[in-house]
């Protein structure tokens, strides 16, 4: 059942989230540590699960109104973004879209109160834009699934209380099964999955990443998420929902880098005026303006095509057509990101180099967004082949 939302109440929640969050993120990001301010502050302003269906404890959101939310919220900073990205929109979504009522009614109501944190556990050591690649490995032991194997590089998986995750069937030799598909499940942490927080990072000190080890995950029989086999449908379905949240976030970061910039070339002055006044500042200004007004409107477009797909999700050609406007939203808004915040940088000269500096502090961050959810060139084969036909996918 669909509930109007109230989106001025929403965007007001939002803002004063933002607010409130920006000096524990600065502080915390100098300090290089995680920001353990994001989930009471998200919890108190009711944004934890902002695209979750009311009946189930969320705002209703439709996909436009929560990407920008996001676009609002990546101003703040990749790092806080990418703890929304993680606990909702590849946490939560999954379960509300392919959960059934007993798993939507256990996790989303739970996760939309900050009673039980999300992540989605998909990447492992060895096998990274090719999840088929995986070794996880499951089987059934009665009334329980046993699980074993090692997720990396997952976000908020240190500090997740439940993952969703995947594996395939094992055989008798140990190994995954030949021939067999990937089936997903929600485990809880409580079920034997021991994590690592993974902090050697060039960016996002302040968000959690981490790798966790399956050895013998006891999991319910009624956690499998899907039916058995539907994993990668599952993983790549979620997938479309992660990639708009990352370029809703770089979109912010644009945003907030262009304004930082906009106060620093009128008030730095060198060789005698507001630098402002120079040429070359104003042809960096110009581009990241392009890139700000292209990739709103490249946003929008994916994020209408999501709407118009979930209001008819038997129609594959609006399935499909989701799923390519969110890859190519993806591709385009992250790389548009990197170069604004590079000219950001460059604007700021010396002082740009630095973490003290809103702008540097982007630069580190952002430049992951070309690698999570989706690597660049995996995204263009994605593009090329969606144009040219399935028969020529590079990878078959």
């Amino acid at each position: 059942m669909m509930h109007p939302i109230d989106r001025t109440k929403l965007f007001t929640d939002v803002e004063a989230f933002c607010q409130e969050i920006r000096p524990h993120e600065e502080l915390c990001y100098v300090e290089h540590r995680y920001n353990d301010q994001v989930i009471p502050l998200a919890r108190k302003h009711d944004l934890l699960a902002i695209p979750v269906p009311v009946e189930y404890g969320g705002r209703g959101a439709d996909t436009v109104t929560y990407a920008r939310a996001l676009v609002r919220i990546g101003r703040e900073g990749t790092g806080v973004r990418t703890f929304f990205s993680g606990h909702t929109s590849i946490g939560e979504y999954p379960i509300a879209t392919y959960g059934n009522e007993e798993q939507k009614r256990h996790y989303l109501p739970a996760a939309a109160h900050g009673e039980c944190i999300l992540a989605f556990g998909l990447t492992e050591p060895d096998a990274g834009s090719n999840p088929l690649e995986m070794t996880s490995t499951y089987s059934r032991e009665g009334d329980h699934f046993r699980l074993d194997g090692v997720k990396y590089l997952i976000s908020n998986g240190g500090i997740c209380d439940a993952v969703v995750t995947f594996a395939y069937p094992r055989g008798d030799d140990g190994q995954k099964l030949p021939g067999s598909r990937i089936s997903a499940f929600i485990v809880d942490r409580g079920a034997g999955f021991v994590s690592e927080d993974l902090t050697a990072k060039m960016g996002m000190p302040t968000s959690n990443t981490a790798m966790f080890e399956m050895s013998g995950c006891r999991v319910p029989v009624g956690n499998m998420l899907g039916e058995e086999g539907a994993g990668f449908r599952i993983a790549m379905g979620t997938l479309v929902s992660g990639r708009l949240s990352v370029a809703s976030g770089c979109l912010g970061v644009i945003e907030d880098s262009l304004t930082e910039c906009l106060t620093y070339a009128r008030e730095r002055h060198q060789h005698g005026k507001p630098i402002g006044k120079h040429q070359l500042v104003q042809e960096h200004l110009a581009a990241m303006e392009q890139a700000r007004l292209v990739s709103d409107c490249v946003l929008m477009r994916a994020a209408e095509a999501k709407d118009a797909a979930q209001e008819a999700p038997t129609n594959a050609d609006l399935r499909n057509r989701a799923d390519m406007l969110a890859a190519q939203a993806k591709l385009f808004i992250t790389n548009a990101a990197w170069d604004a915040v590079d000219r950001a940088v460059q604007i700021y000269g010396g002082r740009g180099w630095s973490t003290l500096y809103r702008v540097g502090r982007h630069l580190m961050d952002v430049r992951v967004c070309r690698i999570y959810e989706g690597t660049d060139e995996v995204l263009k084969l994605k593009i090329a082949a969606g144009l040219l036909g399935k028969e020529f996918e590079a990878y078959r």
